[in-house]
């Protein structure tokens, strides 16, 4: 498949680039600079070699017209990055990924748009788009580090049936992920929400804690 992940300079963007690129998907990490894309692109390449052979960079613009759109910006430019390319979008199965948060103490707390959910207020904001919540509760250090599988369940839900099961396939395919079929955009605001509640409860017990889903066999098995 062909990714264009928005943002993909960033620790996530980049790390989800580098997983995806790694199975063998033909991803554009995109920038606002191309040239930065470059140069994070060229750092990706010098770590892992042949295993990212078919990742490349590009600006945001270049990643906006793959078959399928990662949305990876940090959480607050994501509705803004969502409206200048939606255009591009149009049509499209677009990932959110991002969680509102912000840290108050030793914890963290959600912050949640009029629309409901940050993955709802893309969707406002490219409403031709066909949005995706996804990967919300995977470290960006962990789709990074490619010497490691990763551990995780993964929550989809998508008011557009055709993407919702586009990326819940990509997700099963990738070792060691479980993909869960949640439904409607609707619920993306408890998957963003319960993202504070994870992070709080790694600080409180100085962990790296993953969502799992037990008593339930994931989409696909």
């Amino acid at each position: 498949m062909q990714i264009g992940v928005l943002g993909g300079t960033g620790p996530a963007g980049s790390g989800l680039a580098a997983r995806l690129a790694s199975l063998g998907h033909d991803v554009v990490a995109g920038s606002r600079d191309p040239a930065k894309a470059d140069a994070v692109v060229g750092e990706i390449h010098e770590r892992w070699g042949d295993r990212v052979a078919t990742l490349r960079g590009g600006a945001n613009a270049d990643a906006a017209t793959c078959d399928l759109v990662v949305l990876a910006t940090v959480w607050d430019g994501l509705v803004a990055t969502a409206a200048e390319f939606a255009d591009a979008l149009a049509g499209r199965p677009v990932v959110a990924m991002g969680n509102g948060l912000v840290k108050v103490g030793r914890e963290f707390h959600p912050v949640l748009p009029a629309e409901g959910s940050i993955s709802q207020a893309v969707q406002a904001a490219a409403p031709d788009a066909k949005v995706v919540a996804a990967f919300q509760h995977v470290p960006a250090a962990a789709f990074a580090d490619l010497d490691h599988p990763l551990e995780s369940d993964v929550v989809v839900c998508s008011d557009h049936d055709d993407a919702r099961e586009t990326v819940l396939d990509l997700v099963a395919a990738m070792p060691n992920l479980r993909a869960f079929d949640a439904g409607s955009l609707l619920h993306a605001v408890g998957i963003e929400s319960f993202a504070a509640v994870l992070l709080s409860l790694n600080i409180r017990h100085k962990g790296k804690g993953t969502l799992r889903f037990l008593g339930l066999e994931g989409y696909g098995a």
